[in-house]
């Protein structure tokens, strides 16, 4: 059984051998996290942009990039504590497109099925998923029906449906310790 546990820590401060990152099929990405990660761990946005551009991205899947080490130069004291694996969980298909649980339910049942190899051949055992991607900040000023008027779906809740979707997924996944970075608006 997982261990999952909620935080508020940077991600990109992590010890996490797996970085889960919130993606969508358009290849913008918004979020100041998502963001730095494009200059972090470029090998990763560049396959990740490709896939996008080419069309082979759809909604509820999830691409795994295993990063390259650099062998020489500056950067080679700093890979201690960078991820060996980025997975790209595909959850919406427009950056301003909230997600809705059936493209989150089929991109973590194509993370959990390819994380058991990471996980039995790999070695895999720390996974950090950056959550402020699938949380939904609504307006006060508009309701419910606004959103589903405009976007097709209404956002999901993160303690009603996120999290319990989460946790369903994630929380079978042999020895493994998963830690979910909230942001600190979100109580643990």
């Amino acid at each position: 059984m997982a261990i999952i546990t909620l935080t508020h820590t940077p991600i990109l401060n992590t010890r996490a051998q797996l970085l889960i990152l919130p993606v969508n099929t358009a290849g913008t990405l918004l979020d100041p996290v998502l963001m730095r990660t494009k200059t972090l761990f470029p090998d990763n946005h560049q396959r990740y942009y490709h896939a996008c551009r080419d069309g082979r991205l759809t909604v509820g899947s999830c691409l795994l990039h295993k990063r390259s080490r650099e062998q020489a130069g500056l950067g080679i004291s700093s890979n201690g504590n960078q991820p060996s694996y980025i997975a790209n969980l595909v959850t919406s298909d427009h950056p301003y497109h909230p997600t809705r649980a059936r493209w989150l339910n089929a991109s973590l049942l194509d993370l959990q099925q390819q994380l058991i190899p990471l996980i039995r051949y790999q070695g895999v055992r720390r996974v950090a998923l950056l959550a402020r991607p699938l949380i939904s900040y609504n307006n006060p000023q508009t309701d419910a029906a606004d959103a589903l008027n405009s976007s097709g779906s209404v956002p999901l809740s993160w303690h009603t449906d996120t999290l319990p979707l989460l946790s369903q997924h994630l929380q079978n996944l042999p020895k493994l310790r998963i830690e979910i970075h909230l942001p600190n608006n979100i109580a643990i």
